[in-house]
C-alpha cells in the first residue's frame, strides 16, 4: 500500500477497519473485541471505535514484533473465563456477521474452525531459480480466510509454541496444526477479501456497490 495504513483508508467513505469492526459488532456470537495495533495508532483507533459506536471494543492494545506476537498479546488480554477466541484480519472489511457466527458455531463444536474458499488458479511450487518444481492438485487446495476461531487455551498454547521455537507461520491455523490439532474448514465467501493492494480497495468498493444494488 505504499506506506499507507490500509486499515484507516476510506472504503466508500468509511475506514476499512471500521467496516470490519462493525461486522464483529453485529455478530451475535461475539461478546467482546480486543484490537492489537501499532503504538502510534492506539489513540486514533480508540477514537474510531467511539465515533462509530463499536461498543463491544473492550481494549485496544499495543501489538508485538510480529503478527503472531500481536495475536498472542491480544489473546492474553481476554477475560479469564473466555472459552473461544476468534482472530479476524482488520483488513477484511466485507466479512459478514453471519459468516462470523457460523465459524464460531463450528469452533464451539470441534475446537478449531476457519472459513475457506476453493482455489481457482493453478498453483505451482517454484525452485529458487524460478523454474517449476511441481504442480499441485487444485482440487485439494483451499484459500483460508478469517475469522479463525479456537478454544482459548489451544490458541494461546499454539501461539506461545511457535514464538518460543521462532517459527514463522502465516496464520493461526498453522500454529494450531503444529500441535497436531485438526482444523475444521467452513464455507467462506469470495467477497471476504483481504485488502493488500490499492486494487483490492477498488474491488471491495465495487462489491459494496453491487450489494447495495442487489439489496
Amino acid at each position: 500500500m505504499g506506506g499507507v495504513n490500509k486499515l484507516l483508508e476510506p472504503l466508500d467513505g468509511i475506514p476499512v477497519l471500521v467496516r470490519t469492526l462493525d461486522a464483529l459488532q453485529r455478530a451475535q456470537r461475539v461478546d467482546a473485541i480486543i484490537i492489537a495495533t501499532r503504538e502510534e495508532d492506539l489513540i486514533p483507533i480508540s477514537q474510531l471505535c467511539h465515533t462509530y459506536g463499536i461498543t463491544k471494543c473492550a481494549k485496544v492494545v499495543r501489538g508485538g514484533e510480529s503478527r503472531t506476537h500481536s495475536v498472542l498479546l491480544a489473546a492474553l488480554e481476554s477475560d479469564a473465563g473466555t472459552e473461544l477466541l476468534a482472530v479476524q484480519d482488520g483488513a477484511r472489511p466485507l466479512v459478514t456477521p453471519e459468516l462470523i457466527d457460523d465459524v464460531i458455531a463450528a469452533a464451539a463444536r470441534c475446537g478449531a474452525a476457519a472459513p475457506a474458499v476453493p482455489v481457482k488458479d493453478t498453483v505451482k511450487v517454484v525452485r529458487p531459480d524460478g523454474t517449476v518444481d511441481r504442480t499441485l492438485d487444485r482440487s485439494t487446495l483451499m484459500a483460508v480466510q478469517t475469522p479463525q476461531v479456537f478454544t482459548a487455551d489451544l490458541l494461546k498454547a499454539a501461539l506461545q509454541a511457535v514464538l518460543e521455537e521462532r517459527i514463522e507461520v502465516t496464520d493461526d491455523c498453522a500454529a494450531v496444526e503444529r500441535l497436531g490439532k485438526e482444523v475444521y474448514l467452513t464455507e467462506g465467501a469470495e467477497s471476504n477479501l483481504k485488502i493488500t493492494t490499492p486494487g483490492d480497495l477498488i474491488l471491495a468498493e465495487a462489491l459494496l456497490h453491487a450489494e447495495e444494488i442487489e439489496g
